[in-house]
């Protein structure tokens, strides 16, 4: 089972104070000479972080001895760090740190002997607690050698197919491969659970093609387009007919009104003043219509001129009405 809260406390000051003289069986310095701030600072970090474990603040104990053990190793703080770890959920670490202590099988001086037998007594508990997972990829060509990560951790080609130590919880792994679609998949294991996750590949083809018509870039492939100039031409040319029928016979209906204003006083009873009044009358009503039509021409033709496409960007559009002595009309530039 797991170091309970009650567990021995770390002798860290007497360890630290004694650990410069010591060397392991091998004649190697175990724990390396370092300054007297060095120590007294890793001393420093080891009661504190000794205080957190007893109190229950697993994250910032680990962060403690974490930081006093590289500062000046012991096995003592190591000790400290696997039981943070193994209290935060982090087995896996745990046991490889109780494994580094059993590893390194310092007996010397007793603080040390007494963190190696304590750490063979906790280690089968914590490593029973471990979940496992077996990871495989298919569906790659020969010679594409994936990329796989658990749990953000990368895994070497060789694990694959074996099974691989986690924290028990949600555990992700994600692969890729050049060529292929990258796949993300999830599974959660309990303490001690064994899982297995195949992960399929897929070919990449790239992202879906829509099919997007190209903008016309010719009087053949934009009839619609294209279809409004000849049009607005064309109501231009009507309005400008428009208008010189209007004023053509506008001008012989005030002529005409000269003659009727002569032949009829006091009144029009001749044959010829009634005549001559018939057609002053149809003369005016022309005018009329064909101002009326040159308006609407002259209007529908710019209209539909200014919706056309401009087949050059810089060009530019205009139409310019006009009337002078020889009739009247539009013209422009399109």
């Amino acid at each position: 089972m797991l170091p309970s809260r009650a567990h021995r406390r770390l002798a860290v000051p007497a360890a630290l104070a004694a650990a410069v003289a010591v060397s392991s069986p091998s004649g190697r310095a175990w724990a390396q000479a370092g300054s007297d701030a060095d120590k007294a600072t890793a001393r420093e970090l080891g009661q504190q972080g000794q205080e957190a474990l007893d109190g229950g603040k697993w994250s910032r104990a680990e962060d403690l001895f974490r930081r006093a053990d590289s500062i000046f190793h012991a096995a003592t703080l190591t000790l400290g760090l696997a039981r943070a770890e193994a209290r935060e959920g982090k087995v896996v670490e745990a046991a490889e740190a109780y494994h580094r202590i059993i590893a390194e099988n310092v007996t010397s001086p007793p603080a040390f002997a007494r963190a190696l037998e304590e750490a063979r007594a906790e280690l089968p508990a914590v490593e029973a607690k471990r979940a496992r997972i077996t990871v495989t990829v298919a569906g790659l060509r020969a010679g594409v050698a994936p990329q796989v990560t658990v749990n953000e951790a990368p895994v070497r080609v060789e694990a694959l197919g074996v099974p691989r130590p986690v924290n028990p919880g949600r555990t992700v792994v994600a692969v890729s491969a050049a060529g292929y679609r990258p796949v993300s998949r999830t599974i959660d294991l309990g303490e001690g659970r064994d899982g297995a996750l195949t992960v399929a590949m897929e070919v990449d083809v790239g992202p879906a093609v829509v099919a997007v018509t190209a903008p016309p870039t010719s009087a053949a492939a934009a009839p619609t387009g294209s279809i409004l100039k000849p049009i607005g031409i064309g109501a231009l040319a009507v309005g400008g007919a428009g208008l010189l029928l209007g004023g053509i016979t506008g001008g012989l209906a005030i002529a005409r009104h000269g003659d009727l204003t002569t032949e009829c006083k006091p009144t029009c009873n001749t044959s010829s003043s009634q005549s001559d009044l018939s057609s002053y009358h149809t003369l005016g009503a022309l005018s009329t219509a064909g101002f009326v039509i040159g308006a609407v021409g002259l209007g529908s033709g710019l209209t539909l001129l200014l919706l056309a496409p401009r087949s050059d960007a810089k060009a530019s559009a205009g139409v310019w009405p006009y009337v002078g002595p020889s009739g009247a009309g539009a013209a422009g530039r399109f």
